[in-house]
């Protein structure tokens, strides 16, 4: 069965993770994503490890980081700094539905593979653009990267504990939903592009993206005018919402509404809790979160992580362990959503990969390849435009292509 997207065809031009992360979104909805890479070195984290894939004899090949962005695709290696280079990727890109790219804002004007250059040999492309700041702006010529946008965007300062310094989050999560927010973009510009004909330049910037989803927080400081701070693992809506030490170690407590809130103080053996009229409603319990926490934290006490998990869900009370990534991929639900699957390599044989969570009634994910080696697809590639045997092996003793 097809993929929702196998009439796509994309050429990724990205690298590291906010680009990469879209195109293999897109390659997971069935798009033939062809990725172009520097012969030689690749895409910058090929080489960010340990941890390293192992080929059949035991040597370290491509880093656990570029696997975790690049399924699905095949990888071509091309010198865009000669003009032939540049040559084959304007050919590729007449071929093409979209391109993906995150060099710096005009950097790929010098070469004539910036959207107008690919836009007159190709007039329904979809070229996006993933930067720093944005195309405009007084930062638009800064580079940008996922740490800074998290401090900047004001991620790191609702994040932490109240009294410690301020804390990027453990993945690079501003990188990650850019290339949310792009795929997403993209599919946006292919339904216009159906309609109308016509192609677009699409925009996306880390730090947009950043105080896009700072969500309620936002929403927050834009209604009530006061700047919120860090809570650690408390919520700034939602009392009592955080992490609790049981009688053997922690477990998140997190309820939701005010029946959650009455049932939990019956199972915690304190049911006049609930009926205190400070703490009677969720906005009364906010309010006075000072007074109730430490009460709810030695009622959490009592019992073990185990007792507490098992008794809370029996009775809908939500809650969960704090799972270690180990453990995550252990979890029954996980196992039996599939979660982690096994990917097909070139050299290594069969890797692990985490699998895309969308799942298709009707254009299921199949997961066709692993992340490829550097320049894998070259040839294959540069055959599908119509060169031959002899013009391919020229361009490689050139140095064009590897």
């Amino acid at each position: 069965m097809s993929g929702a997207l196998s009439h796509i065809r994309v050429l990724d031009l990205s690298r590291i993770l906010a680009g990469p992360w879209a195109g293999q979104m897109l390659a997971d909805f069935g798009a033939d994503v062809v990725k172009v890479e520097r012969p030689g070195a690749g895409d910058d984290t090929r080489g960010w490890g340990p941890p390293f894939i192992k080929d059949s004899d035991g040597n370290a090949a491509d880093a656990a980081y570029f696997h975790s962005a690049n399924r699905g695709k095949k990888s071509i290696a091309i010198d865009m700094t000669q003009p032939e280079g540049q040559a084959l990727i304007r050919r590729l890109a007449q071929e093409v539905d979209v391109v993906l790219e995150n060099y710096k804002v005009g950097g790929l004007k010098k070469y004539g593979l910036d959207y107008e250059s690919l836009k007159a040999v190709n007039p329904k492309l979809i070229y996006c653009s993933v930067t720093g700041f944005g195309q405009d702006g007084p930062y638009s010529q800064r580079a940008g990267y996922d740490f800074m946008i998290q401090a900047m965007g004001g991620l790191m300062s609702v994040t932490g504990e109240p009294d410690g310094q301020p804390m990027k989050v453990g993945v690079a999560l501003a990188d990650v939903m850019t290339g949310l927010y792009a795929c997403n973009a993209v599919q946006a510009a292919l339904l216009h592009r159906n309609e109308t004909g016509v192609g677009q330049h699409i925009d996306m910037a880390l730090l947009d993206v950043q105080v896009a989803t700072l969500a309620n927080q936002a929403m927050n400081f834009l209604i009530g005018g006061k700047v919120p701070g860090r809570l650690g693992n408390a919520h700034p809506n939602i009392v009592p919402y955080e992490a609790f030490a049981t009688a053997d170690g922690h477990v998140i407590l997190a309820v939701g509404n005010d029946g959650q809130f009455a049932k939990f103080c019956d199972l915690a053996g304190a049911p006049e809790l609930a009926k205190n009229p400070a703490f009677e409603t969720n906005a009364l319990r906010v309010e006075n979160r000072t007074d109730l926490t430490p009460l709810v934290a030695e009622l959490m006490l009592q019992h073990s992580s185990d007792w507490w998990l098992d008794t809370l869900s029996q009775h809908g009370v939500p809650s969960g362990p704090i799972n270690t990534i180990d453990k995550v991929f252990e979890n029954e639900q996980v196992v039996h959503r599939k979660m982690q699957v096994e990917l097909d390599h070139p050299v290594a044989g069969k890797v692990p990969g985490v699998a895309c969570p969308v799942k298709f009634s009707e254009t299921p994910i199949t997961y066709s390849s692993a992340p490829p080696t550097l320049g894998q697809h070259t040839d294959q590639v540069l055959s599908g435009l119509g060169l031959d045997e002899a013009q391919i092996a020229q361009l490689k003793q050139n140095k064009v292509i590897s």
